[in-house]
């Protein structure tokens, strides 16, 4: 009987561990930029027909939102949208900005490990959270971060750094500090929770909700990097709230536009 008994004894902490580590398994969460970027650069710098093909062929969407939404030269569908769409890019400065992109983001392993790290957290943090399919693009310095359904698109021009030499002829000192790599990760993050997280009523709400709504996604932000990304005092009164509100999950602190 005693044999039996941690034999008994022996498989049940087997399968808890089984158990343990296959609920571990379900939180870990690996993100991998799709490089969109190097198609797209491959045709507007050589115009190779191959490399569109492949661009509207597995990254159909991606290429529709590109053309319509971030650089509205007008429905995918035009016949002439193409070749628009190869002279946009021929301008002098976007065809350097598209060389620096390439040289700059050749590598982009470090982001894809960022990315997986925070997206780790949050499918712990917030399981209602879909993980989305990220990838880079060229925008001609227009968004920086595009939102689509269950996708991140980022932008690589907008990010290669502060005293990139295209920068200040378009932005001032203030939007440029916030245009370097190390703020790829947490606009991602900010764009995309905000999203799936939108606040009610937005218009009619005062400045003060839409300010703590902000600091909501924020703090989550820091939560889900380990880092602290964003210092406000409405962050700071978001966090001294979850302290106080310990049993509270993140989906009941963005349902109904709770009051801080």
């Amino acid at each position: 009987m005693r044999k039996l008994y941690y034999i008994i004894l022996f498989v049940s902490l087997f399968l808890s561990a089984c158990n343990f580590r296959s609920g571990q398994d379900r939180s870990l969460v690996r993100i991998e930029i799709k490089r969109y970027d190097l198609l797209e650069s491959r045709y507007l710098t050589t115009g190779d027909f191959s490399a569109l093909q492949q661009m509207n062929t597995e990254y159909p969407r991606e290429t529709r939102m590109l053309l319509e939404d971030v650089l509205q030269l007008g429905e995918a569908n035009d016949p002439e949208i193409y070749s628009n769409f190869l002279n946009f890019y021929q301008d002098t400065i976007l065809q350097d900005i598209i060389a620096d992109v390439e040289q700059q983001y050749a590598n982009v392993s470090d982001l894809n490990r960022q990315l997986s790290a925070a997206f780790s957290r949050l499918a712990t943090m917030v399981p209602e959270l879909k993980t989305p399919r990220v990838y880079a693009q060229i925008g001609a310095l227009n968004q920086s971060v595009t939102i689509g359904d269950r996708t991140i698109g980022i932008s690589l021009d907008k990010y290669l750094g502060e005293d990139y030499r295209h920068y200040e002829r378009y932005y001032d000192e203030h939007q440029r500090a916030g245009m370097n790599r190390d703020d790829i990760v947490p606009d991602c993050l900010f764009f995309y929770i905000i999203a799936q997280f939108p606040m009610r009523n937005n218009d009619f709400r005062a400045q003060y909700d839409r300010d703590i709504h902000k600091a909501k996604v924020m703090w989550l932000i820091n939560k889900a990097t380990n880092h602290e990304y964003y210092d406000t005092k409405y962050v700071e009164k978001v966090d001294a709230f979850m302290k106080k509100n310990a049993k509270m999950t993140v989906k009941e602190l963005f349902d109904k536009g709770r009051a801080i």
